[in-house]
């Protein structure tokens, strides 16, 4: 009787136990929250591994594409600053399948800004809506009328009165050239079809300076979904 009872005992922890990891794994669970940056390695073309190489840091190397999340009416959107659209207010789904691996899984990384910075999210998606259909700048530059995907979301904060030291995200000169300081000819020939010199050393950012800010932390990865 009392060998029957230690056996039920037994069995009775065993399945406290299960429940509790399993309650505890849907509890921690991934949810997608405001303002959530969404960082993407856009593919292998000429121009895609040419942002890599000349944006790359020693915390990341390979995004070279970043946007923001948002909800409306119960639905998930991104907005961002895309080549040949401009600033889009992109359904979530789309966004995500847009570039895949091998493993047909999104080459999407997220990553969350510090607390302090979260009263001025919904400020900053404001920020964004209202440049919907804005021309992509695809000449990189910062201070004309078209945005690319970094300079967007770097400009949602700074546009909110926070001095440069306060804004969450760093900007630097722009580079576009090789290790041997010669720029790189895929470069070149990006600015060459668009009648514009290389405007190497202007201010900027990009999505790998993005992604290596303290001030935010990295929280889901797509591709090990």
């Amino acid at each position: 009787m009392i060998k029957k009872l230690n056996q039920i005992s037994v069995i009775l922890i065993f399945t406290f136990i299960l429940f509790s990891c399993n309650s505890n794994s849907k509890n921690n669970t991934f949810k997608l929250k405001e303002g959530d940056l969404l960082f993407q390695n856009t593919g292998t073309d000429d121009i895609d591994n040419a942002i890599k190489n000349v944006t790359a840091t020693s915390i990341a190397k390979n995004y070279s594409h970043v946007g923001i999340a948002m909800k409306e009416n119960g639905k998930w959107y991104v907005v961002e600053a895309i080549p040949k659209i401009g600033i889009s207010q992109t359904p979530l789904d789309k966004f995500l399948n847009r570039h895949k691996n091998k493993h047909n899984k999104s080459q999407t990384t997220v990553a969350r800004i510090d607390s302090v910075y979260q009263p001025y999210i919904s400020k900053a998606i404001a920020y964004g809506l209202e440049r919907i259909n804005t021309p992509y700048d695809d000449i990189f530059l910062w201070d004309n009328s078209s945005y690319y995907c970094s300079e967007l979301v770097y400009k949602m904060f700074s546009s909110q009165n926070l001095s440069k030291e306060v804004i969450p995200f760093l900007t630097h000169p722009m580079t576009f050239n090789d290790s041997t300081g010669k720029p790189m000819e895929s470069w070149v020939k990006y600015y060459k079809t668009r009648n514009h010199p290389i405007p190497e050393g202007i201010e900027g950012t990009n999505p790998n300076l993005m992604a290596s800010s303290p001030h935010i932390i990295f929280i889901h990865d797509y591709e090990k979904e």
